[in-house]
């Protein structure tokens, strides 16, 4: 005998709200966390803060700018509500880098412990995102739509992409901070290719 198969369900706008929060504040305690060690992870997040040690200018403020180019490709290639879930995401995690170190601050911290944490929170809050038809942006727009169209792992090519932005980072930041930083990357993207993996969950 023969089950029938559950209708797709699709999430709610309280279900999307709160997993795009939710996500956005794990990412920005990692990229907290990145900032207080001196580390830095890939994509235009690793972008934002090449340019942020360079310049000393706003990590934040960094990180909107480099993703404006990218709701182009989104909207053409992912959609309008990826892209308006994505908008949304981008801006508040902007927000809250440039604002939750005014909340509280961290005396010590070791910068293994930080590139694994950071690089955990990192991935489960892009995970959320990704659950919910959104993402930060940039590298991980690629990636999405590359797993959409191509059925490649979004985890190995994100991994890819965000590796090489790390190394790059060697023209400003000293290379055992940039050890670390691959540690992070490394971390960050073994839990996304674990965890979301093509087919896997009917829920949208």
């Amino acid at each position: 005998m023969t089950h029938p198969v559950p209708p797709i369900q699709t999430h709610t706008v309280f279900e999307d709200a709160q997993a795009i929060f939710t996500g956005t504040l794990f990412v920005s305690l990692a990229l907290i966390l990145f900032a207080q060690s001196g580390l830095l992870t890939g994509g235009t997040a690793g972008a934002a803060f090449v340019l942020h040690y360079a310049t000393g200018w706003g990590l934040g403020q960094w990180f909107f700018l480099i993703n404006l180019p990218f709701y182009w490709f989104a909207w053409r290639r992912m959609g309008r509500e990826f892209t308006l879930k994505t908008f949304l995401a981008i801006t508040l995690l902007s927000a809250l880098t440039q604002w939750s170190p005014q909340l509280f601050a961290i005396e010590r911290l070791h910068p293994a412990y930080a590139a694994v944490l950071g690089g955990l929170l990192l991935g489960s809050g892009c995970l959320f995102l990704a659950r919910h038809h959104a993402s930060l942006g940039g590298a991980t727009i690629i990636s999405l739509y590359l797993q959409r169209a191509k059925g490649w792992r979004a985890g190995k090519v994100q991994m890819g992409i965000d590796c090489t932005i790390v190394l790059l980072a060697l023209t400003v930041v000293e290379p055992e901070r940039v050890a670390w930083s691959v540690l992070a990357a490394v971390v960050m993207n073994l839990f996304i290719a674990i965890n979301h993996k093509p087919g896997r969950y009917a829920v949208l």
